[in-house]
C-alpha cells in the first residue's frame, strides 16, 4: 500500500474509535476530522482511481460521519450504530489484507533491472489448443536483463491489465485493477550495461497454468546478479497472456479427471513447454532476433534453463533433448513421461520447498530421485526450511504481511516469499557461475549460508 493508502485506513479507523468510544470530542471538531480524512480519500481517488478494497473504509466514513450528526440519543441506537462501525472495522481490517497494489522485493544484485518483452510465433508447429488450422504456437519471453542507468520508465507487471479474464490463476482479476501501479525494479527502456561484452543467458518457464509476471521477485534478482533471463510464456496454459497479434490468449481448462489420462495430459504439455523453449534457444542464434538493446551481447554459449513447479520439469525436459543447454534446475516440480528415466548430461539443481509444508507426492519424491539418480554431470538437492510451494513466486506478496501469516498458519510458508526468493537466487547464482563460464562457487557453502537449508552434492 502507498502512503497515502496507510493514512486514509488508520485514519478512519481511529476517527471511528474515537467518536465511538469517547464523549468528549465536540461534534465539530469530529465533523472537521472526518472532513479531512474524507478530503485525503478524495485525493487519493482522484489520483490512483477506486480501489474495492476501500469500499469499507469509504462506508466507515460515513457511518461515523452520520453517528456524529445524529448523535442517536436512543440507547437502542447508539447500541447499533456501535456494532455498524464496528462490523465496518472488521471488513475494512480484513480489505486490507489484499493491498491494490502488492509491494514486490527490489533486486539484491549489483546492477539495476531492464526488461524488453518478445512476442514470437514459431511458424513449424500449428496451435493445438484452438480449432483454427491456421494458428501457429506463439511464444512470449520477456528478458529480463542488467542494464546499465536506468531511465525510470519502469514496466507493465502483467499482460492484459485492463481486459483480464474473470479469474488469473484462480485470484479474481478485480483484485488486481490497481497491478500496473506494481513497481517491477525494473526499465523497459534501459539499455544493457556494457561491463562485458556477452553476457551468460537463463531460461525460465513458470508453474502449471502461472502467467511469467508471477515470477518477477526471483527472475529480477538474478538479473540484477548478471544473468540476462528470459522468462517463458506458454499460451493457453498460462492464466493470460498477449499474443504477437495482440490477442489476449487465456488458460483451456480439459484437464482429464481420470489419473492415467491425466498422466498423459501432462506428459504432452511438458513436451510442448519444452519445445517451446528449444524455440527460444533458436531464435537467440538469429542475428537481431532480440533488437537493438541485447542482440549481439547474449553469449549464446552459455546457456541454462531453469523453472519453477511444471516449469521446472519443462527446464529439465529441455535439457535432456538439447546440448546447447549447460545446466538446469528445477525448482519444486514433478516429473512426468518418460523422463525420470533419462540421463542429463548437464549440471542439474533440484529445490525443494520444506517437504511437511508442501505435502509432496509420492511421483514428485520418486521420479526426481530417480532423475538424481542417472545425472551424468552430477547436481545438487536442497530443501528450503519453512518455505511451501508458493514461496518462490510474487503470490504471497499480494496478500499484506498480516496477511501472509495468517495463510502460512494455514498452508505453510513462514519462511516468506522474500527470504525464501533470496536464498533461491543466492543457490541459483552460485549454481549456475561455473557452467556459464563465470568462476566455481562453492554451492553447498552458499545453501547452508541460509538458515534451515538441508542437502548438498549429489551425484559427484
Amino acid at each position: 500500500m502507498s502512503l497515502i493508502d496507510v493514512v486514509i485506513a488508520v485514519a478512519a479507523v481511529v476517527c471511528a474509535v474515537v467518536v465511538m468510544c469517547t464523549a468528549r470530542i465536540g461534534r465539530a471538531p469530529a465533523l472537521g476530522l472526518l472532513g479531512g480524512v474524507a478530503l485525503v480519500a478524495a485525493v487519493q481517488w482522484l489520483r490512483e482511481g477506486f480501489y474495492w478494497q476501500f469500499v469499507p473504509t469509504y462506508l466507515l466514513l460515513v457511518v461515523t460521519a452520520w453517528f456524529v450528526a445524529a448523535r442517536p440519543s436512543r440507547r437502542l441506537g447508539g447500541i447499533a450504530a456501535r456494532v455498524g462501525v464496528g462490523m465496518l472495522v472488521v471488513a475494512a481490517a480484513f480489505a486490507w489484507v489484499l493491498p491494490p497494489v502488492p509491494t514486490l522485493p527490489a533486486p539484491s544484485g549489483p546492477y539495476p533491472v531492464g526488461t524488453e518483452t518478445f512476442r514470437w510465433v514459431d511458424p513449424d508447429r500449428p496451435e493445438a489448443a484452438t480449432d483454427d488450422p491456421a494458428d501457429r504456437r506463439n511464444v512470449i519471453a520477456q528478458a529480463w536483463y542488467p542494464a546499465a542507468e536506468p531511465t525510470g520508465s519502469g514496466s507493465r507487471y502483467l499482460d492484459g491489465l485492463g481486459k483480464l479474464p474473470r479469474r488469473v490463476s484462480q485470484i479474481p482479476s478485480f483484485l488486481m485493477r490497481g497491478y500496473d501501479r506494481i513497481d517491477t525494479h525494473a526499465d523497459d527502456r534501459a539499455s544493457l550495461a556494457r561491463d562485458r561484452d556477452r553476457w551468460p543467458v537463463v531460461l525460465f518457464s513458470p508453474g502449471y497454468g502461472a502467467p511469467r509476471a508471477f515470477h518477477t521477485g526471483l527472475v529480477a534478482d538474478l538479473a540484477s546478479r548478471g544473468f540476462v533471463v528470459l522468462a517463458v510464456d506458454h499460451p493457453y496454459e498460462a492464466a493470460v497472456v498477449e499474443l504477437a497479434d495482440g490477442r489476449l490468449a487465456t488458460a483451456v481448462d480439459d484437464f482429464p479427471a481420470d489419473d492415467a489420462a491425466g498422466e498423459r495430459y501432462m506428459s504432452v504439455r511438458q513436451a510442448v513447454r519444452a519445445a517451446d523453449l528449444r524455440f527460444v534457444l533458436d531464435r537467440l542464434e538469429r542475428p537481431g532476433a532480440l533488437g537493438p538493446r541485447l542482440s549481439g551481447h547474449l553469449d549464446t554459449e552459455r546457456i541454462a534453463v531453469i523453472g519453477h513447479s511444471f516449469g521446472g520439469a519443462a527446464a529439465a525436459a529441455a535439457a535432456a533433448d538439447d546440448d546447447r543447454i549447460r545446466a538446469a534446475a528445477n525448482i519444486d516440480g514433478t516429473l512426468y513421461g518418460d523422463l525420470p528415466n533419462r540421463t542429463l548430461r548437464q549440471p542439474f539443481l533440484l529445490l525443494e520447498s520444506e517437504h511437511d509444508e508442501t505435502g509432496h507426492s509420492e511421483r514428485f519424491l520418486e521420479r526426481n530421485a530417480a532423475l538424481l539418480g542417472r545425472l551424468g554431470a552430477g547436481g545438487f538437492r536442497f530443501e528450503i526450511g519453512d518455505a511451501n510451494h508458493y514461496s518462490f513466486t510474487d503470490a504471497p506478496l499480494f496478500l499484506s504481511g498480516p496477511g501472509r501469516f495468517a495463510v502460512a498458519q494455514l498452508i505453510g510458508g513462514s519462511r516468506g516469499p522474500v527470504p525464501t526468493q533470496r536464498a533461491t537466487a543466492d543457490i541459483l547464482a552460485a549454481f549456475l557461475s561455473e557452467p556459464l563460464g563465470g568462476p566455481r562457487a562453492d554451492v553447498v557453502a552458499t545453501a547452508v549460508a541460509h538458515r534451515d537449508i538441508r542437502g548438498g552434492a549429489v551425484g559427484h
